[in-house]
């Protein structure tokens, strides 16, 4: 595939799944089984595009780290069993891992209780030339926290701060710092990976079933499925109020794994292409240090 009909395919499958209006979004508006144009026969087809997307993927990335001016921030959250872990394994596989950083945020510690609630993904944020990965991040406080009460309870604030006003408040601080690390030279990406509650429970049993998958699953896993609608709507809410021009949402179909990852790879690719990315020029002076020491090498054999 030429480069120009691939970065030509990754934007319009990025357009496709990028929430930037959040007013008007609506999860009911997309469907988990979704694959777009593509369709179950052309799948070896779509294998073989991603295998393209992870090779220039790579190829940004080298430039990325050499550039040494912009950093990714991407940020995947999800229900359990949506293919989180699978599709950071897949699309990124051809980094290199000097320039790229996966962090799982589980519960928070005591430490991490006893400050801010960004402040424990605040300090595993990418450094220039570098991509981050965020498995779930600060925005499990206007999801699990909200659907959970006493999650926000044993987070100590002071009572006379926890309002009605709260999610409010929390969608537009993270509005707030999003808008901050764009204007430090930090792109923002964000995944929602929408995986329906049937296929959930397919993979679940999955898991159960099959030896070989049983270290997955965890009985607290099922625990969400009673609260389900609640989640809905708290991603839907947190969707419809974070999603802006520089830190879009993509609300990508999560039934087919082999089309999650044709998305989130078109979406990387797509977001480092806009970067005009280069490797560093040298300058005249350089380049005669750089003959001086090539003439020196070959002198000495």
């Amino acid at each position: 595939m030429k480069p120009k009909e691939l970065l030509e395919r990754a934007q319009k499958l990025a357009a496709h799944y990028r929430v930037t209006e959040g007013k008007k979004f609506r999860l009911k508006d997309v469907d988990p089984d979704d694959t777009a144009w593509l369709k179950e026969e052309q799948k070896p087809q779509s294998k073989e595009a991603l295998e393209h997307g992870i090779a220039a993927l790579a190829d940004f990335q080298e430039m990325l780290y050499a550039q040494d001016r912009w950093s990714v921030l991407l940020i995947f959250q999800a229900m359990d069993a949506a293919g989180k872990d699978g599709a950071i394994k897949h699309v990124m596989s051809g980094v290199n891992p000097q320039g790229c950083q996966v962090v799982s945020f589980k519960g928070p510690t005591s430490e991490d209780l006893d400050h801010d609630y960004m402040w424990r993904c605040a300090k595993q944020l990418p450094q220039r030339g570098c991509i981050g990965i965020f498995n779930r991040s600060y925005y499990e406080e206007t999801l699990a926290v909200r659907v959970n009460p006493s999650f926000l309870a044993a987070q100590k604030l002071p009572p006379e701060l926890v309002t009605k006003k709260i999610w409010d408040e929390r969608f537009e601080d993270i509005r707030n710092f999003e808008k901050y690390l764009t204007r430090n030279g930090t792109v923002v990406r964000k995944f929602f990976l929408h995986v329906s509650k049937e296929e959930q429970l397919k993979r679940f049993l999955s898991r159960l079933d099959e030896p070989e998958k049983n270290w997955k699953f965890s009985p607290t896993d099922a625990s969400s499925r009673s609260s389900w609608g609640d989640y809905m709507e708290a991603y839907e809410e947190t969707i419809r109020h974070t999603s802006t021009e520089d830190s879009p949402w993509y609300v990508v179909p999560a039934d087919n794994k082999w089309f999650t990852r044709i998305v989130v790879a078109s979406v990387v690719v797509d977001t480092l292409s806009s970067l005009d990315l280069h490797f560093p020029k040298v300058d005249a002076a350089k380049r005669k240090e750089l003959a001086q020491v090539r003439e020196t090498l070959l002198a000495k054999g």
